[in-house]
């Protein structure tokens, strides 16, 4: 069983920028990929970033490539996520996510974060 506890988000204007972190705790934590989905009021939960248990080969949804970075943290059970050049569009509730690997997290993750929230003012 793996815990994930996410945190970071808050209120920026629009072009500001913005840390998220998720630590996972259990047994096997440091051997998950880990990823983040987002969710926005009235919309279905869709994907940002996913990066494998060593930090190699990250990927990201369409919407955010070249504004947000996502990374694993000195401790390979954190992932981070950079976002920077935020836009009111990028306004959701986010969610850590973590699988066995990266084609598992985008796919049906197991285990999820709690949520944070992200406001984007413009």
């Amino acid at each position: 069983q793996v815990q994930l506890v996410d945190s970071g988000g808050g209120l920026v204007q629009a072009g500001g920028s913005l840390r998220l972190s998720c630590a996972a705790s259990g047994r096997t934590a440091t051997s998950y990929a880990m990823g983040w989905f987002r969710q926005a009021p009235g919309k279905e939960r869709e994907f940002v970033a996913v990066i494998n248990w060593i930090g190699l080969n990250p990927y990201y949804a369409d919407s955010v490539k070249g504004r947000f970075t996502i990374s694993r943290g000195d401790r390979s059970n954190t992932v981070n996520l950079q976002m920077n050049n935020l836009r009111p569009e990028d306004t959701a509730v986010y969610y850590c996510a973590a699988g066995i690997n990266t084609a598992a997290v985008t796919t049906n993750a197991p285990y999820w974060g709690q949520g944070t929230q992200v406001t984007v003012s413009s």
